[in-house]
């Protein structure tokens, strides 16, 4: 972006600047500490120029928003044209309970729906077996069958509303029910918009909630791809997610590289089943977290588009521009939300929320004040869906596209977390790819080791979070916490007990043995989860078939 003798002379300028004005303000007034880190505990320069981006090329390294290699957006016009759909998350207790709750978002100008779902549920357990004991309600909603997820529905017009369901393991059954749900309100299955976590490869990285052997999981969810592909053309059938990566530990570099390494194993799995890319590549969408580091955080989302654009049209040929696009969801950092005065954590979400509108997300949740405690209150969950709505109509940072495109600071980061993401894709190739690198644990050692040096710098005083080892006060706490209704789970066993007398037993049989056949098979196993959701065969029951085809995961023990 600058010829030779311009660098030389900013070269020579930089250096007057550090032998006079620099050394004459340092004598005076030193700098408040010896090193300044980002979140990510990556050392940050005192002054960033040029000379941090002279080998920066204009057209192929950032072009034009709305153009490859989409560093600065992926749509020309971006939040001039239409703001990020703001989509809080929700799920807890019941059917009933959250269904009102999702009422009450809309009614606040919330435009999408998301949806948390209980521990039993995303391990794949009905409400009423054993190993769901005491987990009923407490981090989402209870869905154990069809019915269930008619109620958590009811009222909601499927046609216009998109939602997204954080669920992986289980993600094909749950899915199969909101398309039966559709069906019953009379809405077709290509008329649904809306999002599938699915991404079970950042479970055996990072949060665990598989269920699975690698192989197979990895097989219901190229299943999901391809009948998304032919029979609900608007759903992105995976959100391939950084998130929990970075609540696990990790630094923003190993966030990005894991993700989008994450995501070129499903295209490889996707096209070794004989799909074109172009088919069902446009549908691939990511998450990522919003931490607190503003700059890292911006520099990092645009790292994302560049490489995973180059990605998709250099190594996996795809043609269709659609494919190239790095298309994502954005979450506040729950891991940065404190017990100690939770007051504070209004600023944290919104100094978060920021920084990922600036960095061009197209859809975003906003965590509550109130969230390192309990889930959150109305009160506190109407606080964080403002924030998203003062960002958008009183700030001024959607007027245009990337406002910080070309600042010195933020390219240099984006180049310097570009680097380290490409450092990274070589290591985990050289250990042999994704799936043998989570075996041997690569993954998860990095990241907690990246946990540990983070949580070693808070316990030295070196990073300082306000309220816990800086600002800290001794009172008692005075906000509300969320109560759920103490009858929801009697409520949940004796709807359970009812379908199960209620439904034609012969029918729900026949739909497990026919499930249970596709699995052991090659078939895709969707038609067949489909079925069985019909005759309202449980969640606990497909599972059931699923393990006695695939197995049960136990992840091995590293020394």
């Amino acid at each position: 972006m600058y010829e030779r003798k311009k660098l030389a002379e900013i070269q020579d300028s930089l250096q007057n600047w550090e032998d006079t004005t620099l050394k004459k303000a340092s004598a005076s007034l030193p700098e408040r500490r010896e090193n300044f880190l980002t979140t990510s505990s990556e050392p940050i320069n005192q002054l960033y120029t040029p000379l941090d981006i002279s080998n920066l090329d204009y057209q192929d390294d950032l072009g034009n928003p709305g153009e490859y290699p989409y560093t600065r957006g992926v749509h020309a016009t971006l939040h001039r044209s239409k703001l990020w759909t703001m989509r809080m998350f929700a799920g807890f207790g019941t059917a009933e309970e959250t269904n009102a709750r999702f009422k009450y978002l809309l009614e606040q100008g919330q435009t999408g729906l998301s949806v948390a779902f209980d521990l039993a549920t995303l391990m794949g357990y009905d409400t009423d077996q054993p190993e769901a004991l005491g987990e009923f309600g407490k981090c989402g909603v209870a869905i154990s069958s069809l019915k269930d997820m008619e109620i958590l529905l009811e009222g909601i017009p499927l046609d216009k509303v998109s939602t997204s369901m954080t669920i992986n393991s289980p993600a094909s059954i749950i899915w199969a029910m909101y398309i039966a749900a559709a069906e019953k309100q009379g809405v077709r299955s290509d008329q649904l918009r809306g999002t599938l976590q699915n991404d079970i490869l950042k479970e055996f990285i990072a949060q665990k909630e598989y269920i699975f052997p690698p192989e197979p999981s990895m097989r219901l969810v190229v299943d999901t791809m391809e009948f998304g592909s032919k029979n609900v053309p608007q759903w992105n059938t995976i959100s391939i997610s950084g998130y929990h990566i970075r609540e696990a530990g990790s630094t923003a570099a190993q966030e990005l590289a894991f993700t989008l390494s994450d995501g070129m194993e499903y295209v490889r799995w996707g096209i070794a089943r004989g799909m074109d890319v172009d088919e069902f590549a446009p549908r691939l969408s990511f998450f990522f977290n919003a931490h607190n580091d503003f700059f890292e955080e911006i520099a990092k989302y645009r790292a994302a588009r560049r490489i995973w654009a180059r990605e998709m049209r250099e190594t996996f040929k795809a043609k269709n521009p659609r494919s190239w696009l790095c298309r994502f969801h954005t979450q506040t950092a729950g891991v940065s939300l404190t017990a100690q005065q939770p007051e504070n954590n209004v600023v944290r979400v919104a100094i978060q929320a920021l920084a990922a509108v600036l960095g061009g997300t197209q859809s975003l949740h906003t965590n509550s004040l109130d969230e390192a405690l309990a889930l959150p209150s109305e009160h506190a969950v109407t606080i964080a869906l403002r924030t998203q709505q003062i960002i958008a109509e009183e700030s001024g940072v959607t007027n245009t596209v990337d406002p910080l495109g070309g600042s010195f600071f933020v390219e240099a980061q984006t180049d310097r977390i570009e680097a380290q993401a490409y450092d990274y894709f070589r290591r985990i190739e050289g250990l042999g790819g994704v799936l043998p690198a989570i075996e041997k644990g690569f993954f998860q050692s990095e990241i907690s080791d990246a946990a540990y040096r983070y949580q070693r710098e808070i316990d030295s005083g070196e990073r300082k979070i306000v309220g816990v080892n800086a600002y800290a006060e001794k009172k008692p706490l005075a906000i509300p916490i969320l109560k759920m209704d103490p009858r929801g789970y009697e409520r949940q066993m004796a709807r359970l007990d009812e379908i199960r007398q209620m439904r034609d037993a012969g029918r729900v049989g026949q739909a497990l043995d026919r499930l249970r056949i596709a699995c052991l098979g090659a078939e895709n196993t969707m038609p067949y989860i489909l079925d069985a959701v019909r005759a309202y065969a449980t969640l606990g029951e497909m599972i059931g078939v699923m393990k006695e085809s695939f197995g049960v995961y136990e992840e091995p023990t590293w020394i």
